[in-house]
């Protein structure tokens, strides 16, 4: 219908323009992943490995999702098919071409995808990233890490050399390998539950000497990407502009989780819902930022989920978006894995294995070695070296950088990718069953070479060095009587762990705490609500109450319950609780016998 401005179907057309490509593929991955983790359960594979083998499927196994096929992984620029020199075409024409570009959009949609996803997930991957958490185990976390990288750089360049690569490509390639994934390891270990292990702990202080290197790394290479022509002093110019830019970010970031960031995040704390969203907003600013500075925006995500991990909130707010993270993992999973092309990486098959086994093989052992001189038992230098034999998410970053800077021809991407599913699905297996692996390989003497402790006694202080708890009582909501019974409870020498939402509730008390809601099973497992002896909710949220009682049935655990409302009664006790603390009716006893003794009222 046309109107007086001479637009035909304006609205109509607004809407055909929408590209829904961006949308369809999301869905397609999101419905995939979901599939592969249903069947996984199923066959018992774990959930990274099921993800994986859904991006081939989707990718180079059925081409549901076209790889990337252009320079640095992009999709190539659409071709125009049909008939284009006449003056005025006809609608179809458009139609014809819009549904030949289809793939390409696609592919386009598909690229935006993983580029989100790695955005985000790395902002996720800076909060798991905790000092204060991996203090105690700071010396051999730099000496692993440093030494691992520099092992992994030297070897695996005389190695990828050795096999027919040109020099610079084989800097690139040994670069790209000597990074270990900060993403498939703490997947797993809390998959495992092995997270707060003492090499668990070990593990997330080597990724965090590692990914800061990377970050040096990938600051170079933006430095070469801004330099026109390869002359000395502009390379040098750029690279130089980087670190600035770099220092800048970095050191903003550092000063605003000391000074900035702790009171308006302990104050937000207490809204779950603005917590997160406040935490997102400041990721986005600090992407922003690199991305103004012409630093990789990766960089950005990275660095502002590191500040929020030092705030004291950061164990409440990183459970809050673990189901972000396990959303973002799975979307970028899947997206490597269709994003692989078999035609490229056939051509370099031999070579990708070889790698492979070199990372898997080397990275153990230089591991084994440096962390057995520390003086650790031999099953924890062993369980800690196997959790890091992979390449990492960074790894495809580089790779993408150092194609966009014209150091790596954009074909080895393929090759890149080969070894990052090898070694993650072999490093992921390892992690699981890192224990039988020990358990088979000790006795047989085969890692005494190494020199590591086999104390039964040592190895059984390292388990048990992680935080824990057990035959304890758990108290939820420090309001006064959350926080009298936590006090008294606590006098009278029980192990009490108080949990609320804001910390504010928590400061002064003698006993242990927690920052977190108990409406997430996370913070339930990590309380130990399974071991305890008793709970208690001294909530007035009926919802929680009612969730908690519950929760406490399921796993065998009497709980008492705050009636705060004589109305909530029916509904709690169908749940139910060993106790019911009616506190209302307790205060009426206590004031009537009060006015009793001054004479006041007659009982």
């Amino acid at each position: 219908m046309a109107d007086g401005s001479g637009i035909v179907g304006s609205r109509n057309d607004r809407f055909e323009m929408f590209d829904l490509s961006l949308i369809q593929t999301l869905g397609i991955v999101v419905v995939s992943a979901t599939l592969a983790v249903l069947v996984a359960r199923l066959v018992m594979i774990p959930n990274i490995v099921a993800y994986l083998l859904a991006g081939l499927l989707l990718g180079p196994v059925f081409s549901v999702l076209p790889p990337g096929n252009g320079e640095n992984g992009e999709a190539a620029a659409p071709q125009i098919i049909g008939p284009s020199d006449d003056e005025h075409d006809e609608p179809g024409d458009a139609a014809r071409e819009g549904i030949k570009g289809g793939d390409d959009k696609q592919a386009d949609a598909l690229q935006m995808i993983a580029k989100l996803g790695i955005v985000l997930l790395l902002f996720l991957v800076g909060l798991e990233l905790n000092l204060a958490k991996i203090r105690d185990v700071g010396g051999v976390a730099v000496a692993a890490g440093l030494g691992q990288v520099v092992f992994t750089a030297l070897v695996g360049f005389i190695i990828t050399y050795a096999i027919g690569f040109s020099i610079i490509e084989s800097a690139v390639i040994a670069t790209a390998l000597t990074f270990s994934s900060t993403v498939v390891v703490v997947k797993t270990l809390d998959q495992k539950g092995d997270l707060n292990s003492l090499y668990g702990r070990i593990a997330v202080g080597i990724f965090l000497v590692q990914d800061l290197v990377v970050i040096a790394v990938l600051t170079v290479l933006a430095g070469l990407e801004t330099a026109d022509e390869w002359d000395v002093a502009i390379v040098g110019w750029g690279i130089l502009k980087a670190f600035l830019g770099m220092a800048l970010i970095g050191g903003l970031a550092l000063l605003a989780a000391l000074w900035l960031l702790p009171k308006p995040f302990r104050w937000v704390a207490r809204s779950p819902r603005v917590l997160m969203i406040w935490s997102l907003t400041w990721c986005l600013l600090v992407v922003v930022l690199a991305d103004r500075l012409g630093l990789s925006i990766e960089i950005g995500a990275f660095l502002a989920g590191l500040a929020l991990a030092q705030l004291d909130c950061t164990d409440d707010l990183r459970r809050r978006v673990h189901p972000l993270m396990s959303f973002f993992i799975a979307v970028f999973f899947v997206t490597l894995g269709a994003e692989l092309e078999f035609g490229t990486a056939a051509a370099y098959w031999w070579q990708a294995v070889v790698l492979s086994l070199f990372v898997l093989i080397g990275n153990f052992v230089i591991f084994m070695f440096i962390i057995a001189r520390f003086r650790y038992s031999e099953r924890t230098a062993f369980c800690a070296s196997v959790t890091v034999t992979q390449i990492s998410e960074f790894s495809f970053i580089f790779a993408a950088a150092a194609i966009s800077a014209g150091l790596l021809d954009p074909a080895l991407m393929s090759l890149v990718a080969v070894v990052g599913l090898i070694t993650i699905v072999g490093s992921v297996y390892s992690i699981l069953y890192n224990e039988r692996l020990y358990d088979w390989l000790s006795p047989r003497g085969w890692l005494q070479v190494f020199g590591g402790k086999t104390d039964p006694q040592l190895e059984k202080s390292e388990l048990e060095s992680g935080p824990s708890y057990s035959d304890h009582i758990i108290v939820v909501g420090m309001n006064p009587l959350g926080r009298m019974l936590a006090e008294r409870l606590h006098q009278v020498s029980e192990t009490v762990l108080a949990i609320d939402t804001d910390p504010g509730k928590l400061t002064g008390l003698p006993c242990r705490t927690m920052i977190g809601n108990v409406d997430y099973p996370e913070v339930l497992k990590e309380a130990g609500l399974e071991r305890a002896k008793l709970a208690v909710t001294a909530l007035q949220i009926e919802d929680a109450n009612l969730l908690f009682a519950f929760r406490c049935r399921q796993v065998g655990v009497p709980v008492a319950v705050h009636v705060f409302d004589p109305s909530v009664l029916d509904n709690l006790q169908r749940q139910q609780p060993r106790f019911l603390i009616d506190s209302k009716s307790a205060a009426d006893d206590q004031l009537r016998r009060a006015l009793n003794q001054a004479g006041v009222l007659e009982l």
